[in-house]
């Protein structure tokens, strides 16, 4: 059977191996796509994964890596659109794989020919590999040996199991985040979620750099979820958060930023305990002090429980803002000569991305990686970034371009 079979005979197929991915193995999945891909006349059918600090992307059944930054299917990657390439006579797809608003590799495909029903097959594979991985790398390690280059340590392996996908959103909203050392990491942690129209997002920094570090920060975010799913606002949720920690680590403590986004209306509201405040950029440029209030103590200081409550801070966005959210260590990252990173290029550096219609997980990639050469990779503290963004037109769809 070829690309001329009919529409209901590659129906057919495809819903056969949809039936058949449930009870395949990680790596089996791809071997299915393959022979799917042979009845249907395409071939060349590879999945690759990005590493953990988004620098490569790796084949899943062998072969080498793929540089990020200096290959098609990196464009896919960093534009999340489609790149198709003439070679040796045939067509290569490739297709970026997104599960919701999180980009987690691309998808390539040869063809001999592309018309609007092989493209249409091409995106059906990919999505149904997107929902494949992210469904079996719920209990497998396969697809997380694959996309480490090395060892991480015991502490960050903690923190990791306990944070969310990089990013989610919808097409009102997005949050992205990135955090840096990927191997070594401390204390910082990040979370989002979205509860009908409302988008959660925090951002935590724990005292230390060590395995008690990870755990306070993991306690913290324990904590934060716990309210949230019980429904408790803002302010009841930095209590619980508090409580837990002075009930169970009384000895440590963390800075962090408690934030939700009503996606209908743009209300933006916040807690800031002892953290850097979060920056707000309008049309272009930043609100200085937008966000700046007095100050608060950290989370954790058993006094705080008996005292007033934290204030909730509010504010209306506007269409197309940004909010950044970011712990010391990004602006404090120094070079050999101790010059920092510092706030104002930080800003600028997401300012221009977003002149340049720059989506927003490609701006947080391109920073983080700004941050770790700036400081030729010897990070003293853990650089952690969150991005929010509210646009309650909807996004308009990219177009497929030709590589």
């Amino acid at each position: 059977m070829d690309g001329t079979a009919s529409v209901s005979e590659n129906e057919l197929l495809f819903e056969e191996l949809v039936r058949s991915v449930h009870d395949c193995a990680p790596i089996e999945v791809l071997e299915l796509a393959d022979r799917y891909g042979e009845q249907i006349g395409l071939s060349g059918i590879t999945l690759h994964l990005v590493d953990l600090q988004q620098r490569l992307l790796i084949p899943l059944t062998g072969g080498p890596a793929l540089d990020v930054d200096a290959t098609v299917a990196g464009e896919a990657y960093r534009s999340e659109t489609l790149r198709l390439v003439e070679d040796d006579g045939e067509l290569s797809l490739w297709l970026p794989l997104r599960d919701g608003a999180d980009r987690m590799g691309v998808l390539h495909v040869r063809t001999p020919l592309l018309d609007e029903p092989t493209l249409r097959r091409c995106q059906a594979l990919a999505s149904l590999l997107t929902l494949t991985v992210t469904s079996k790398r719920a209990y497998s390690d396969t697809y997380v040996l694959r996309t480490r280059t090395r060892p991480v340590e015991l502490r960050t392996e903690m923190l990791r199991a306990f944070l969310p996908p990089r990013t989610l959103g919808t097409s009102r909203g997005v949050s992205t985040a990135v955090l840096e050392p990927a191997y070594e990491l401390g204390g910082d942690a990040f979370d989002h979620s979205i509860t009908q129209d409302v988008l959660h997002a925090s951002i935590l920094d724990a005292m230390g750099h060590d395995l008690a570090s990870g755990l306070t920060a993991s306690v913290a975010m324990a904590g934060a979820r716990g309210a949230r799913r019980n429904g408790a606002d803002l302010g009841e949720l930095t209590t619980s958060v508090e409580q837990a920690l002075v009930d169970w680590l009384p000895e440590r403590f963390c800075t962090g930023v408690f934030t939700t986004l009503n996606l209908s209306t743009g209300e933006f509201s916040w807690v800031n305990c002892a953290h850097p405040a979060p920056l707000l950029l309008r049309r272009g440029r930043l609100l200085e002090d937008a966000l700046e209030r007095d100050p608060e103590v950290p989370l954790g200081i058993g006094d705080v429980l008996a005292a007033e409550p934290r204030a909730v801070h509010r504010i209306q966005l506007e269409p197309g803002d940004r909010v950044l959210l970011y712990t010391d260590g990004v602006t404090e990252a120094h070079d050999s000569e101790g010059r920092m990173f510092g706030p104002e290029r930080f800003a600028d550096f997401v300012i221009r991305a977003t002149a340049a219609d720059e989506p927003a997980p490609e701006t947080l990639r391109r920073l983080v990686h700004a941050i770790h050469d700036h400081q030729h990779g010897n990070f003293t503290d853990d650089a952690t970034i969150m991005l929010l963004e509210w646009h309650p037109d909807g996004d308009v769809v990219p177009r497929p371009r030709r590589g």
